[in-house]
């Protein structure tokens, strides 16, 4: 049994890891460090901002550090000289080495959206709705230098909504994973040390989503195309071309699930959820799209000023 907080060093980058470190915060846990990526461009003006965890965290007043290389001697010692029993992770981005793992007494913790050993790696909220998966949800995982591999400590299932996107998705998994990860401190203190290993079957990997894998293919069924969109939405974003431009659709759905009365990626008209387009079989309608340099747009209003009339998408 444990008396008081935890000593924790915390490393994550995007919004999905603020949770996180929020009810880190929130449960009377002593952060002693926040690691997190380098300031980079972002936007469509290219600005240097700094990672949304950085911001939550200088909000709070917590030292931050943002290393470009994790086994810099250093910073590997600048690390243990705080003396952190454990290490909390979420979304960091990058593998962490051997030696930055070894640094904290008991361990890192690694907060994962996905039902592991399902979807390992970078992008598991996409490619789960990408896979068309109806459930998801998020494991509290004691992390090894192989990816995603290591033993579950718990897990949490989370079902997909017909209405979710990636980008709802990944918030709703954000509050669950760390309302877990607190659930998991609090047995960890009552001495509750749980380290199931995860089974041999069922491994599957979720890789970074690369540009290719962005344009739209028309040619699959209607669900397939409206699982890709979901997937990517909002960003990176699935794009499709319309007369060389490039057009990103949000907010998909089935409309019809077989037959369609056009070529695939035909504009068949306004309907009532948004825009109507034929796939190979069936049909979906997107609620928003966006041309490339210009914002995003209700269905409706983008065809005020740019009448569709059954072009082909492609």
């Amino acid at each position: 049994m444990k008396q008081g907080p935890w000593r924790v060093i915390f490393l994550g980058t995007p919004a999905f890891a603020v949770p996180t470190l929020q009810a880190l915060l929130t449960a009377g846990e002593e952060v002693a460090a926040v690691i997190t990526q380098p300031d980079k461009p972002r936007g469509r003006g290219r600005k240097v901002s700094p990672p949304p965890v950085k911001e939550r965290a200088q909000a709070h007043g917590l030292p931050v550090l943002q290393p470009v290389r994790l086994k810099d001697p250093e910073f590997l010692t600048g690390l243990q000289e705080l003396a952190p029993e454990l290490m909390v992770v979420a979304a960091y981005g990058r593998l962490l080495p051997p030696e930055l793992l070894a640094v904290p007494r008991l361990g890192a913790l690694n907060v994962h959206a996905s039902l592991l050993p399902k979807y390992r790696g970078a992008a598991p909220v996409n490619w789960a709705l990408i896979r068309g998966e109806k459930e998801t949800g998020v494991t509290i995982m004691w992390m090894v230098p192989e990816l995603d591999a290591g033993p579950i400590f718990l897990q949490e299932k989370v079902p997909i909504r017909e209405d979710d996107h990636a980008g709802s998705l990944a918030a709703r998994l954000a509050e669950q994973g760390a309302a877990l990860l607190v659930k998991a401190l609090e047995l960890l203190r009552q001495g509750q040390v749980i380290k199931q290993p995860q089974p041999e079957e069922g491994v599957s990997y979720a890789p970074p989503l690369t540009p290719e894998m962005r344009r739209l293919n028309w040619n699959l069924p209607a669900q397939e195309v409206c699982d890709w969109i979901r997937g990517l939405d909002p960003q990176p974003g699935a794009y499709t071309l319309l007369k060389g431009e490039r057009l990103k659709l949000f907010g998909a759905r089935v409309a019809r699930a077989e037959g369609h009365p056009a070529p695939p990626g035909t504009v068949l008209g306004p309907a009532p959820e948004g825009l109507e387009i034929a796939c190979r079989e069936g049909t979906i309608t997107v609620r928003e799209v966006q041309l490339a340099g210009h914002k995003r747009l209700p269905v409706a209003e983008f065809l005020r000023g740019r009448p569709l009339n059954r072009e082909v998408l492609g």
